[in-house]
């Protein structure tokens, strides 16, 4: 039963600051996100104690149904200060919440059968998007049914517009669906078959495209074999059709390059490796019955198939290192192994809360006001996704804080030494899991369309049956409770109420520093710096709370305030030295990742962080030996190539330092070039305003906008240039009367060079003219955010030339890299500025509130 009693956030937060040790994000997180609610805000719970009563009393209720229950005062000992076992978010949030209707699965994937190519289907997919949306699952869908641009339609456009029209539509509708303090997540998938494929890898190069998805493109063996050999590769339509309507060869090696180009300048596209997703899968052993995998959740842990889900609980690895951070160190494998048998257990019984959430949803629907035809939609959508979910009762045990539990151990984490030791444990909790399934299966039944015959060839379960074949004999005997039981997810904000390292990640940075705004004026507070608009900074030292249990260990005073010296060599002392996300070597962190997997029945969320200063032909290596490592799939992320607010700890360059902001990482701007090149690099950046067609070319020193064109395109005083032109080069020369010219240069698809001569003579003058003032301003490195400021403060009376401002600012915005646009990014559910970059998500460290991509 709910409580009725209501409790502000103050009192909520006080309650919950001893819980957490006095770590006051913690706190603010888990009040902003997991304490129950109401749909107005009201909260009913006071400290975590309260929500892991509600969840252990659900589970309990459930455990009653079956043989030999938990209690809930059992399952409570598990919960209690997130030391063992952690529900994932939709799951804690919603399990015994009476006051809110929604699911407790985490993500779903969609998708039709059939003519799923129709305007019909792809509008339905939109508004299933949504309905799941809306009830907090973040949703996956492939695009590869959609015909390729040019294609034939029986309608009046004729011919089809491609894929990435519809990746728009389906962006959009998340950025839309609020699901309290931040945004659905969607992940957009497409066969590298597709013959629209490059066009899917582009479209997010272009700023505020695409921005409400993340993009995969799923990779199959026989294009990365042709990728690394050279060799062409034939995309086709249907992809998987043996009589296709259209085909097209292809050099495979340059569109590997263009992926991997992309990924290292925004980290997107990720790639998904999908004959390897395909052969390991268990749930494709019934692939006729359903259970075909077509695309990921949004953080790609979860391969599926259409209208099936996954709720998500992760284990707390550091827990069971018994006197850690000493030479007595060592891995509790008893108790590890009980508490996974447990953790399946307690999954097992949320699939039966989740069933029920369903049936509450749906008599939902049905009491709705809407007309029957409105509802249809929603409820047919639902009943599929019951259905799914009770043949398969799929499960999503994974963990969290492996980094701590390497440092713990005093392990290095990307050695050979971590990386074995981890494979060990992670064999062992397949292990527990699915002998915990079969025990279930005995318990409870097996799940409703289990085969042994079907899964025989299935190389998981053949690693299984070497490892343990008492496990395989019981299972074939007696079935198995769960079509499949494993993932590693990110951990996002629940790591941060675990104080623990996130998934199977390394510890971000042991020591780091925050930066808060303060009022200069208050005698209370000290001002580091002050910022290029005048305003005023107080930093302060973040110590991982692993990092201060390492120094309470080996009797270092962690009250004192050290200087920097003394903290590099803490740092240099301790087992996190050389094993950041930043340090530990990238070869490694992707073999480990794939040895890993083959003890994960699902695949692993991973991301892979460069520094800003590595070249694409590292990236190449880094996705080559992920395929070849058997990883199912491969995020990286370069440091630059998307802002963050955390700053590393170092000794300052005084030469190169900069003044920042609350959510700046310093780095160094490119030094003025008051000659210009006679050739720069050149980006192509489309926009429209009040239907009309624009183009800049932004002309590049070292990455840097150094000089802007800007005009109407496909007009008579304008410039025609065909749409797939995204970058080329800038060549400034002399004409015959010596007059300066700017030609613009691009090679085409069949790689001949083109050149748009007099540039500049393409442009109203007017333009012209105001693009020459701002370029001025670029070529001695105002920051971008400054131009755009002054851009939108011109004083101009012609509305043409207003929409040439919002071009303008537009265009600029693509360039923000230096962190400073954080500066007017504000969190959404709290309304300050401390975002923090964490796994793909930018993440509130003031509430906690998340939103991804």
């Amino acid at each position: 039963m709910n409580s009725d009693k209501i409790y502000t956030f103050e009192e909520a937060f006080e309650a919950s600051l001893p819980y957490f040790g006095g770590d006051e994000l913690a706190a603010r997180v888990w009040v902003n996100k997991y304490a129950m609610k109401d749909s107005f805000g009201n909260i009913y719970e006071k400290s975590p104690s309260d929500m892991h009563w509600r969840i252990a009393n659900e589970i309990a209720r459930i455990e009653e149904k079956y043989e030999n229950p938990m209690t809930a005062k059992q399952v409570f000992d598990l919960l209690d200060h997130f030391r063992y076992i952690i529900p994932a978010g939709s799951p804690m949030t919603g399990i015994g919440n009476e006051y809110q209707i929604a699911s407790l699965s985490n993500c779903f994937v969609v998708g039709l059968d059939g003519d799923a190519d129709s305007y019909g289907a792809i509008m339905r997919i939109d508004e299933e998007q949504v309905q799941l949306m809306k009830r907090r699952g973040g949703v996956g869908h492939d695009l590869s049914h959609i015909r390729p641009k040019g294609s034939p339609v029986n309608n009046s456009a004729l011919t089809s517009t491609g894929l990435v029209p519809f990746m728009e539509r389906y962006s959009n509708s998340t950025r839309e669906v609020a699901q309290d303090g931040r945004r659905g997540a969607l992940m957009l998938s497409v066969s590298i078959k597709h013959p629209d494929s490059e066009a899917f890898i582009d479209a997010k190069m272009t700023e505020g495209r695409v921005t409400g998805a993340n993009v995969s493109v799923k990779i199959d063996d026989a294009f990365m074999e042709a990728a690394v050999n050279g060799q062409p590769y034939v995309q086709k339509f249907p992809i998987d059709s043996e009589a296709p309507k259209c085909t097209r060869e292809i050099d495979a090696s340059k569109l590997w390059g263009k992926i991997v180009h992309n990924a290292w300048k925004s980290a997107e596209p990720g790639v998904l490796f999908w004959d390897t997703i395909i052969r390991e899968s268990i749930p494709d052993c019934y692939s006729d019955l359903g259970f075909r995998t077509v695309s990921t959740n949004p953080c790609g842990e979860i391969p599926l198939c259409p209208y099936d889900s996954c709720r998500l609980l992760s284990i707390n690895l550091y827990s069971y290192v018994v006197n850690p951070f000493t030479k007595e160190a060592r891995f509790d494998y008893e108790l590890f192994k009980s508490h996974v048998a447990a953790a399946q257990r307690i999954m097992d019984d949320i699939v039966d809360l989740e069933l029920e959430k369903i049936e509450k949803i749906m008599e939902k629907i049905n009491a709705d006001p809407q007309s029957e035809e409105v509802r249809g939609a929603e409820y047919h959508l639902w009943e599929k996704i019951q259905r799914k979910s009770g043949m398969g009762r799929r499960t999503g045990v994974g963990i969290t804080a492996e980094g701590d539990m390497l440092a713990a151990l005093g392990y290095t984490y990307g050695t050979q030494e971590a990386t074995d030791f981890s494979v060990g444990i992670h064999k062992t909790l397949a292990l527990a899991a699915y002998r915990s399934s079969v025990n279930m299966a005995r318990e409870r039944g097996a799940f409703e369309v289990f085969d042994a015959g079907r899964e025989a060839n299935n190389p998981f379960i053949n690693r299984i049956k070497e490892a343990d074949p008492q496990l395989y004999d019981d299972m074939v005997k007696y079935g198995r409770r769960n079509i499949a039981c494993l993932t590693i997810a990110p951990t996002g904000t629940t790591s941060l109420m675990t104080q623990t390292t996130s998934g199977i990640e390394p510890v971000f940075m042991p020591v780091y520093k925050r930066r808060r705004k303060v009022n200069p004026n208050d005698t209370e507070v000290h001002v580091d710096f002050t910022d290029e608009v005048g305003d005023s900074f107080e930093e302060y030292i973040v110590y991982h709370n692993k990092f201060i249990k390492w120094m309470e260990v080996n009797g270092i005073d962690t009250k004192k305030k050290y200087t920097q010296e003394e903290i590099d060599q803490l740092v240099a002392k301790s087992p996190y030295y050389k094993a950041t996300a930043n340090d530990v070597d990238w070869l490694m962190k992707v073999r480990m990742q794939g040895a890993i997997q083959k003890w994960v029945d699902h695949s692993i969320s991973v991301t892979v962080n460069l520094p800003n200063d590595v070249d694409e032909t590292l990236v190449n290596k880094l996705y080559v030996e992920a395929w070849r490592s058997g990883c199912k799939g491969c995020t990286i992320y370069r440091d630059g190539s998307r802002s963050g607010v955390m700053v590393a700890v170092e000794k300052k360059d005084k030469k190169n330092d900069v003044k920042a902001s609350d959510s700046v990482t310093p780095c160094k701007h490119p030094e003025v070039t008051e000659v210009r090149p006679q050739v720069l690099d050149c980006d192509v950046v489309r926009f429209q305003n009040n239907k009309e067609k624009w183009v800049a070319f932004v002309g590049l020193l070292n990455g840097y906008p150094y000089e802007i064109f800007t005009g109407l395109q496909d007009d008579e005083e304008g410039i025609v240039l065909p749409k797939t032109v995204t970058k080329g080069k800038i060549i400034k020369q002399l004409d015959e009367n010596g007059k300066k010219r700017y030609d613009f240069q691009f090679e085409n698809k069949r790689g001949y060079k083109t050149t748009v001569e007099g540039l500049s003579e393409k442009f109203n003058p007017e333009y012209w003219n105001y693009a020459k003032l701002i370029s001025g301003v670029l070529r001695y490195r105002m920051p971008i955010v400054h131009v755009i400021k002054l851009v939108g403060s011109l004083q101009l009376k012609s509305e043409s030339i207003n929409t040439w401002k919002n071009g303008v600012e537009r265009a600029l915005k693509k360039y923000i890299v230096d962190g400073t646009e954080a500066k007017g990014q504000k969190c959404p559910n709290c309304g300050h500025e401390t975002l923090v970059y964490q796994e793909g998500c930018l993440i509130c460290t003031s509430c906690g509130a998340s939103r991804c991509g």
